[in-house]
């Protein structure tokens, strides 16, 4: 199974619609969002995936109107973080802050993938059989600068798409 991960989409539309293009286009099982969607309107444009969507509310989402409610209405399934999940027998955290983690990762043990976002700044790494990724920016204005990953849970490859 392929998983889309995208962070910080910050309200950026044109973004967002390349962003579900490449993910539909790609064919993943799944798009996970790392927080900081900004605004319910945003939100709801995921609606045009052809799959099933999860996340986490970031810093600037909790004072936002209305992204609870496009997630009833879209059957998005969004948490505070952590929010966990399996997906194709892999066990996956989600966060947005990363000064969350540790604290979590210390009492949670046999996760397979640690997702998050707010820093803009791409990471990819490996502690204790555990993967920690965050995509890295996709709300920026220079084109080809932005980017999205997919993870394959088969055998726990992630790739990069610039847009």
């Amino acid at each position: 199974m392929l998983v889309g991960v995208i962070s910080d989409t910050h309200n950026r539309i044109e973004n967002v619609r390349k962003i579900i293009s490449l993910f539909n286009k790609e064919g993943v099982g799944a798009v996970i969002h790392t927080g900081d969607i900004t605004k319910a309107e945003t939100l709801s444009m995921f609606s045009d995936l052809n799959c099933p969507l999860y996340g986490v509310y970031g810093n600037n989402d909790k004072l936002e109107n209305g992204l609870q409610g496009i997630c009833s209405k879209y059957n998005f399934k969004f948490k505070e973080p952590p929010h966990n999940l399996i997906l194709d027998g892999k066990k996956i955290s989600i966060f947005h802050e990363p000064e969350l983690i540790e604290t979590y990762v210390n009492d949670n043990d046999g996760v397979d993938i640690i997702l998050f976002g707010h820093t803009h700044r791409y990471t990819h790494q490996v502690n204790d059989n555990t993967i920690y990724f965050n995509p890295g920016e996709s709300a920026g204005s220079l084109e080809g600068k932005n980017a999205l990953g997919i993870i394959n849970l088969d055998n726990l490859e992630i790739k990069r798409i610039f847009f």
